[in-house]
């Protein structure tokens, strides 16, 4: 199975949160794109056409080869790269599992994905049946 890893990666606990779910999903045999450990490099400064054009592209055409999208979600925070990966997967008709890491939920990420669970919850989601947990939590 392909599973695309839509998360933010700009701060320690986002690092420490993205690493272990690709050593998880790894660990479980999965073939796993995330965006952390593919990002796009180019000789000049990273903000430039060229290299956003690449990135975008890259991690698109990733999400299209993706069977799932796991998303990790910090609630009312939401990173809008992720956000976006993770609109469009839907759009796409790609499951969407949230693993929930905040307080709180947009409804229109939790209403928009197949199922949410827990950090620890997903080392034993059956990914090959995707049950459906609904979220429990506040939402906005």
């Amino acid at each position: 199975m392909n599973i695309y890893l839509a998360s933010p990666f700009f701060n320690d606990t986002e690092l420490k949160n993205v690493e272990y779910a690709e050593h998880i999903l790894m660990k479980r045999g999965f073939n796993v794109f995330s965006p952390r450990l593919n990002e796009v490099r180019t000789d000049e400064n990273t903000q430039k056409p060229l290299w956003s054009k690449e990135t975008f592209m890259n991690d698109k055409r990733f999400i299209d080869w993706a069977d799932v999208v796991v998303m990790l979600y910090y609630g009312g925070y939401s990173d809008s790269g992720t956000a976006w990966e993770c609109g469009y997967a839907y759009g796409t008709n790609t499951p969407v599992i949230v693993v929930q890491l905040g307080e709180d939920s947009n409804l229109m990420v939790h209403e928009g994905c197949h199922s949410n669970i827990s950090l620890e919850e997903l080392e034993g989601y059956d990914f090959d049946m995707l049950p459906v947990k609904a979220y429990k939590g506040r939402m906005f």
